[in-house]
């Protein structure tokens, strides 16, 4: 019965200092969906959104990046994770084709709160992809968050950390 109760003891914690608590992470992956931004008019109308990105991951090799994408290219990068990687890609938001209707009384999918709704779900998308230690090698994800233009000719393959 002694040895059950020594097996079950709570294991004693070293005390974190204040700078420990309020030092920066050991590794971090930030990624942020914010400032949509409505281009164009009429059938040329589009949304992109920027994509903010902070890591100390070694396999990142800019820390910080800022890019704009469309929603186009999050079915891009979707595409290209389930072609190449070994893991299960979660879902987009919906397209919502109702809302694209001609001769609507609103602005359909240009409407602010449909945006705003987008973003968040391009937000939990992005990072739920990016959070997975496979995604985090393709090129395809590296590409999309800190390359400007999307190269629609490049590569796949994995991005090797030396």
């Amino acid at each position: 019965m002694a040895t059950t109760a020594a097996a079950t003891q709570r294991l004693q914690s070293k005390r974190q200092t204040l700078d420990e608590a309020y030092a920066p992470p050991a590794n971090f992956l930030e990624i942020e969906v914010v400032n949509p931004i409505t281009h164009g008019v009429g059938k040329n109308r589009y949304t992109d959104y920027e994509i903010r990105m902070r890591s100390n991951l070694p396999v990142f090799k800019q820390k910080e990046s800022s890019v704009r994408r469309r929603y186009s290219d999050f079915e891009w990068l979707r595409g290209e994770l389930e072609r190449d990687s070994k893991i299960v890609v979660p879902a987009l938001p919906g397209k919502s084709l109702k809302r694209q209707l001609p001769f609507r009384s609103d602005d359909g999918i240009f409407e602010e709160e449909f945006i705003e709704n987008r973003r968040k779900a391009l937000e939990l998308f992005v990072n739920k992809v990016a959070g997975h230690p496979l995604a985090q090698n393709e090129r395809s994800l590296h590409i999309f968050l800190q390359e400007s233009v999307i190269d629609k000719n490049y590569v796949p393959g994995k991005i090797r950390t030396a």
